[in-house]
């Protein structure tokens, strides 16, 4: 059966999916890190493939950027493909000074002034929290391949750019003096939301891409190619969704 946005048939697509923002990187993780993978979903550019790592079935499958984007697409994966798990693998801003390029950070809570949610079902909650068992499985993950996880509440925010500058400062300082969160992205609160109300698993798993105080970045290029350690560790979750 497809959807609107997938084309997949039910079976198609594992258990576990990771979903970066942008469908080349879903093209390029399944071409560097999965064996056997199949092509199952290119409708409007969306990427999503299944194959294998260290013999685990595992997808992946980009998302777009913003959360109606990946609310769109990560409903979908949950309520009719039957995916237990999505961890979301992305780049985000760092608010926090002591985050340097290229660290990866684990978020323990997505805060978001949008609206997704209450609209969803009525949620007011500014904060949403992931999976507990999924984050303490990326913890392992991380642990065993030595690799360090800083941890953090994100935000998520619904602009990228913004018209009043004032404002922007606002919103950032409420994110991080109030809701104490350490990057900023624009997806995992929605994620978020959909596995809450679906009973199923979500993570989110970022790559600091540049420095919101610092202004220091990574170019487009690196970012599509270097974030290896994030995708690593986040495969490495497949072996529990077998």
């Amino acid at each position: 059966m497809s959807t609107p946005h997938n084309k997949a048939n039910v079976g198609e697509i594992a258990k576990l999916v990771l979903m970066p923002g942008d469908p080349l990187r879903a093209k390029k993780v399944a071409e560097t890190f999965l064996t056997d993978a199949v092509q199952f979903n290119d409708v409007r550019g969306m990427n999503g493939y299944t194959g294998y790592y260290k013999g685990n079935r595992v997808s992946v499958m980009g998302s777009g950027m913003g959360m109606p984007s990946i609310g769109i697409y990560s409903y979908e994966l949950f309520a009719f493909y039957g995916v237990e798990a999505i961890i979301r693998i992305g780049s985000a801003g760092a608010y926090d000074p002591d985050l340097k390029l290229f660290d990866l950070v684990l978020g323990n809570g997505a805060y978001s002034e949008s609206t997704f949610a209450r609209v969803f079902d009525g949620t007011e909650d500014k904060v949403i929290l992931p999976d507990a068992t999924l984050n303490e499985q990326l913890r392992e993950s991380a642990k065993e391949l030595g690799y360090e996880l800083q941890e953090g509440v994100i935000h998520s925010s619904d602009q990228f750019y913004y018209g009043n500058e004032e404002y922007n400062k606002r919103a950032a300082t409420l994110a991080t003096e109030v809701y104490k969160a350490r990057v900023c992205e624009m997806e995992s609160f929605a994620l978020f939301t959909n596995a809450k109300n679906l009973g199923k698993r979500a993570a989110c798993l970022v790559t600091v891409s540049d420095s919101i105080v610092n202004h220091e970045a990574t170019t487009a290029e690196e970012r599509q190619n270097s974030f290896t350690r994030m995708m690593e560790v986040a495969l490495g979750a497949a072996k529990n969704y077998q």
